[in-house]
């Protein structure tokens, strides 16, 4: 059996495929485990998630997620986001417990020396367009890991019980990590059992995903975001080592995001404008700020004017964001 593995293993090496190389690794780590070689696959554990992809010319080769059987859509889609966390315009809170992670997770080591459990399960909440999607890919990028999104419509399938294998597969992929998995709109996989509505698919559904929660022991970070909190299942609460909410901006945060997306000087007001935004999510200011400068580029103007702005806030204002 080893010796298949470590073929496996060689083989794609020379393939460059990062992909086959960490099932083929992480095949061997659960045979030193089944063998109750626990030392040894603790420190292959270790050494798996402290590798990086295999490159090409540098260029790090992005691993190909798993696919639902029956449809061959992808379960996640794998990327290497951009934007660091200086980057997110956040209040205070979320700020400091996204950094806190990030310096954990950075002394994982350690911790695993002091037998401390890792807080590796993150579940973020809030309205629509406050950051949660962005805030994963900072999480992403500060710890240099590829960013696993799971794709629901790949994941939930039409036929009883191969959601629950897609989940066992995309839990599995991101095993052989390290990587950042991406759970959005999880109130889709973690509705409350007791839904009136439901015919048992749904239990289903929860139980699988509560299953591979509890079970997952790999290098990656699992990141769950919903913009229903209240629908959520309670069992599933508890699963999550850090919960982290992103709340409306304040008018100051507003100002923020209007000021950096405008690239205006301090010298020029955003004020009104962040007030007028007041009660609208972060995704609203970006909006506004956006549309403003493009009615200065289409008028063949190098900057947008404090009018721009105001009938760009109209515009975001008239608009729904929930």
């Amino acid at each position: 059996m080893a010796s298949r593995h470590l073929r496996d293993l060689i083989a794609a090496y020379g393939e460059q495929d990062d992909l086959k190389f960490r099932r083929a690794a992480q095949a061997i780590i659960h045979e030193e485990e089944s063998k109750r070689h626990t030392v040894v696959a603790k420190e292959l554990r270790q050494l798996l998630a402290g590798a990086g992809s295999i490159a090409i010319n540098d260029a790090p080769v992005l691993p190909q997620p798993p696919v639902d059987r029956d449809s061959s859509l992808p379960l996640a889609q794998v990327s290497y986001p951009s934007s660091y966390l200086s980057d997110l315009v956040l209040a205070d809170r979320p700020r400091d417990a996204l950094s806190a992670l990030v310096n954990e997770v950075r002394h994982w080591s350690q911790l695993d020396a002091a037998g401390l459990p890792r807080r590796n399960r993150v579940m973020l909440y809030g309205p629509p367009g406050c950051g949660k999607t962005s805030a994963v890919s900072t999480l992403s990028k500060e710890l240099g890991w590829p960013l696993v999104t799971a794709r629901v419509d790949g994941l939930i399938s039409s036929y009883l019980g191969e959601t629950a294998a897609n989940l066992r597969n995309l839990f599995d992929f991101v095993a052989s990590g390290p990587f950042v998995l991406f759970l959005d709109e999880f109130d889709s996989l973690g509705k409350m059992r007791d839904d009136p509505s439901d015919h048992g698919e749904l239990r289903r559904v929860v139980n699988a995903v509560l299953q591979q929660i509890d079970a997952y022991s790999g290098p990656s970070i699992i990141v769950a975001a919903t913009n229903h909190p209240q629908v959520l299942d309670t069992a599933l609460w508890r699963r999550f080592d850090l919960i982290v909410e992103l709340p409306l901006p304040t008018t100051e945060e507003l100002a923020d995001v209007l000021r950096r997306s405008l690239l205006w000087g301090p010298k020029r007001s955003v004020t009104p404008a962040a007030q007028a935004l007041q009660g609208l999510p972060h995704a609203a200011a970006e909006y506004a700020a956006n549309t403003a400068r493009r009615m200065a580029v289409l008028d063949g103007r190098a900057q947008a004017s404090e009018e721009d702005l105001a009938a760009a806030v109209q515009d975001a204002r008239s608009r729904p964001w929930a």
